[in-house]
């Protein structure tokens, strides 16, 4: 790898991490000596790279940092159209136009010694099976927006048994399965997290009531939910 490559490497591990990074966690992605991080790093420093760093911890870099990206790699240029293929062939759709349109726009903006990682891909993805597609119950695009606002659903739901119930939630996040699509929120019904399979959804009616959590403080509960039921899985097992 090429001195500046690996530079703005350092740069891009760093940027997309919420976390400190280790100089043992970069040289191990970066297949290159502690030392080589450490000079490159002090590199970066010096060339104004708000990059701060303490021993025992790690790199951080400055939120209000704002190089803009350089042109992909090869090896990015695969993993987003692979995704944008699997999202093409199983996303609702809104998302399956998206990642067509994604994959044209990549198509259109990298340098034409790249275009064939797109026109002639190395990787693919199976095609969905035509009797398993999913009739979602409920308008998905409209359920992201409703995710992203903080505002309640209301949902007839019928369940594996074929009981069918109503329950008010408030949606966190929607889950894409190879032959399903599941909506996690919390229920006001048994006021706890439950997952609710897209498909068994009888009827859905988008309140104008916003609940009592931040879309992110929400998804932050849930994600421990799942923490702590994956725990108590592993314990009983």
């Amino acid at each position: 790898m090429r001195r500046a490559d690996r530079l703005f490497q350092i740069i891009q591990i760093l940027r997309r991490s919420s976390r400190p990074v280790t100089a043992d966690d970069i040289a191990r992605e970066l297949e290159v000596s502690l030392r080589t991080v450490y000079r490159d790093t002090a590199d970066l420093i010096g060339q104004r790279v708000p990059i701060r760093g303490e021993a025992g911890l790690g790199y951080v870099l400055d939120d209000d940092f704002d190089m803009p990206p350089l042109m992909l790699t090869p090896d990015e240029i695969e993993a987003a159209v692979l995704g944008a293929q699997w999202v093409a062939g199983r996303g609702d759709a809104t998302l399956a136009r998206a990642a067509n349109d994604l994959i044209a726009k990549i198509a259109a903006a990298v340098p034409e010694r790249l275009r064939s990682l797109i026109a002639t891909p190395s990787i693919g993805t199976r095609p969905p099976c035509e009797s398993r597609v999913v009739q979602d119950g409920i308008d998905i695009a409209r359920t992201r927006a409703w995710i992203r606002s903080g505002h309640k659903i209301q949902i007839d739901y019928r369940d594996i048994r074929g009981e069918a119930s109503q329950r008010v939630i408030w949606p966190v996040i929607i889950g894409y399965f190879e032959n399903a699509r599941m909506l996690a929120g919390w229920c006001e019904l048994r006021q706890d997290f439950r997952h609710f399979r897209t498909d068994r959804i009888i009827r859905a009616e988008f309140l104008d009531e916003r609940h009592a959590s931040r879309p992110g403080e929400l998804r932050q509960r849930w994600k421990r939910h799942m923490a702590e039921k994956e725990y108590g899985d592993r314990k009983q097992a």
